[in-house]
């Protein structure tokens, strides 16, 4: 029986999990609080809108543009010194940022240096936990994603608290300071354990749901694949091509352009919440407490969510509870500009929180239904490193609209209408291969009746020539014996 990596749905993976968990934490909520400085920054070095705004863009873009150089690190190397590494580069960014005399300085070392080294830590870490999970992996990617919500909770008064007493230069100290906590987390991502399959690949198949993309990598295994494998090792060229075959997969490459709109749309909300609520006459606890509540309800949308597409009755739709998701997200982004005080701003934190924790537990879990477990590190690396540019660029435009037109209304529906269109696209993609596999199905049914009816005609041809041929011979043997006598 040859030796694989069977994820164990729990044991040490729930320490993945924490692990994880503390990585969404240290990285997610830590770039969201970055916001909270947004008013510090723009009111120390005497900028606007849109060139204090690149800070925000700079981190998000490093981090997601460099997402495939941590899963290249993770796959080559190991996914502990990946992490390790992406912790002491994240931390020293941000010491670093607390010394700076400029924007430039901060785009530097907050936006490039802390950015890379989120990005060695994020997607490696969130890969990790689909190697350990298959059954559960909803739910333990929505308890792993709930850092970002439970870390901007609690770290957003917190900073909030830090720059009022030490001003922005000591709370940038002592966030590098906490984010050197991805090292600890870097030792907990041990490699799965390798185990002796026993287990045919027609049993594994039989289950109740298992992805067609896991479900093809299983038809590809044979017994010649050691030696494939072995002859695979000698060619460097074939071997990065094939960590990368998914990229030519139409499932792939609509979910790609559909991942391009809702980076777009779902970025600048998180810069601009708090400004916004300060320009409407909200105080700064409460704009510090807006974010806190979008933190904590999203962690009910990462568990809630994650819980509820592991049932059987929702696991072959995932796709659609993530349009679903980013959709709402988008409706929520069109009202904002017409919320202008705090009531009104509470239960659109609830809203937009609760569906960003939903579809952002869910993008890992797509992204394995479509191109397997096998490809999941590369393929997370890929799609991480697409939120790359939508993340740079739609902050600053976002900016600029509020420079030029004085107000926040155009940034807004832009993001809203960003994020519709990224969830109508994949679900029309979704029903186009449907209605497409609806199709081929009565192709081949038509086809197997055709086949059918010329089979039985055949055979009954066949019985009718055989028998006129007897009768032809009965009648000349009766025909000779009538002459005979």
């Amino acid at each position: 029986s040859p030796r694989h990596a069977e994820p164990p749905d729990g044991g040490w993976g729930w320490m993945i999990v924490a692990g994880c968990f503390l990585v969404t934490i240290c990285t997610r909520a830590v770039t969201r609080c970055i916001s909270i400085f947004f008013v510090e920054f723009q009111a120390y070095f005497g900028q606007d809108y849109a060139r204090t705004a690149w800070i925000h863009s700079i981190v998000d873009c490093a981090t997601m543009l460099c997402a495939p150089l941590g899963s290249l690190i993770s796959n080559h190397v190991s996914c502990q010194v990946g992490i390790m590494l992406g912790g002491l580069l994240a931390s020293a960014g941000l010491i670093l940022s607390s010394f700076a005399t400029s924007l430039e300085h901060l785009y530097l070392s907050l936006g490039v240096l802390t950015g890379l080294g989120f990005a060695l830590c994020y997607s490696p870490a969130i890969a990790m936990v689909g190697k350990y999970f298959n059954k559960r992996k909803a739910l333990a990617y929505g308890i792993a994603m709930s850092g970002s919500g439970i870390g901007t909770f609690i770290l957003a008064p917190v900073v909030q608290l830090l720059i009022e007493q030490f001003s922005w230069h000591g709370a940038l100290l002592i966030l590098g300071g906490f984010v050197l906590n991805l090292c600890v987390c870097g030792a907990l991502m041990r490699p799965i354990a390798l185990k002796e399959d026993h287990k045919t690949a027609p049993e594994f198949l039989e289950q109740d749901y298992v992805p067609k993309a896991q479900k093809r990598d299983l038809k590809q295994m044979s017994i010649c694949s050691p030696l494939i494998k072995a002859w695979s090792r000698e060619c460097l060229c074939y071997c990065s091509w094939k960590e990368y075959d998914f990229l030519l997969m139409p499932g792939f490459m609509v979910l790609a352009v559909s991942i391009l709109f809702m980076a777009y749309g779902c970025s600048p909300l998180f810069v601009y919440l708090v400004p916004y609520a300060l320009s409407v006459g909200v105080s700064h606890h409460q704009a510090a407490f807006l974010m806190s509540i979008l933190g904590v309800i999203d962690i009910i949308g990462n568990v809630t969510f994650g819980w509820l597409t592991d049932r059987r009755c929702l696991k072959k739709h995932r796709h659609f509870c993530y349009l679903f998701a980013v959709g709402m997200d988008g409706l929520c982004c069109l009202f904002l500009p017409i919320l202008q005080n705090f009531p009104l701003l509470v239960p659109f934190s609830f809203t937009f929180g609760y569906f960003d924790g939903a579809y952002v537990t869910l993008i890992p879990v797509v992204t394995a239904d479509v191109v397997g477990t096998s490809s999941l590190s590369s393929a997370l690396g890929v799609v991480y490193f697409l939120h790359a540019i939508p993340y740079l660029v739609s902050p600053p435009v976002a900016g600029w609209l509020v420079d030029t037109t004085g107000s926040y209304t155009a940034s807004f529906l832009l993001c809203g209408f960003s994020m519709i269109f990224s969830s109508t696209l994949l679900c029309f993609a979704r029903l186009a291969k449907k209605i497409k596999r609806m199709h081929l199905q009565s192709l081949t049914n038509d086809t197997g009746t055709k086949q059918h009816i010329w089979t039985n005609g055949a055979v009954a041809y066949s019985v009718t020539a055989e028998l006129d041929q007897k009768d032809v011979e009965f009648l000349a043997v009766d025909t000779n014996s009538y002459s005979n006598r």
